[in-house]
């Protein structure tokens, strides 16, 4: 059996030119890894299971365009269209950062301003991408409870037993989160209010 070691630009073109079952395989082959990427992102399993289905819908629709172009390079591709779609998420339902604890990082209480005009909205929405590239910086433990505090607005009770580490713990990832975000901000010269 070859079925293995069909690469996936195979299966892609294999299933633009009518194959369905190539779709399955892909869908298969990389479920895990695009999923888990979701989940890290939203912390919802059903929430994350309906962003991944509507990242094979978009999937599907571009590959039936032929709008497909991507030499191979499938599943960073795939992890694309899924990360547009958690922000495209996050923006519809303005999950913004609702984070003000004694002015630690004015940046947040910034962000939930809902009274915002046009432009300001830009540069709101600007800044919130800038501030997730930020986050992305993080060592893995301080990025997971900033996400859950900032994004899913979880208590330091719930965060402690999501992840299993006490409230002192999650406070401390939270506070290292914070002065390393700063860190970076300063290092890069980032302006971040306007």
């Amino acid at each position: 059996m070859r079925q293995e070691i069909i690469s996936d630009a195979e299966l892609v073109s294999n299933y633009i030119n009518g194959d369905e079952k190539s779709l399955s395989t892909l869908i298969y082959r990389h479920k895990q890894k695009i999923y888990s990427f979701i989940y890290s992102k939203v912390f919802d399993r059903d929430l994350a299971e309906d962003i991944f289905q509507d990242t094979f819908i978009k999937v599907i629709k571009t590959l039936k365009r032929g709008a497909y172009n991507e030499e191979g390079k499938f599943l960073p591709w795939v992890m694309r269209i899924a990360h547009n779609l958690v922000i495209d998420h996050f923006r519809k339902n303005n999950r913004m950062p609702k984070f003000d604890n004694s002015g630690e990082f004015s940046i947040f209480s910034v962000l939930g301003d809902p009274a915002l005009n046009a432009e300001k909205q830009i540069i709101k929405d600007q800044v919130e991408s800038d501030v997730r590239k930020l986050i992305e910086e993080l060592p893995e433990d301080q990025k997971t409870v900033l996400v859950m505090r900032m994004y899913n607005d979880m208590s330091f009770k719930e965060i402690s037993e999501r992840t299993g580490v006490s409230i002192n713990t999650a406070l401390g990832r939270m506070r290292y989160a914070l002065i390393n975000l700063r860190k970076v901000v300063e290092k890069h010269n980032i302006v971040l209010t306007n």
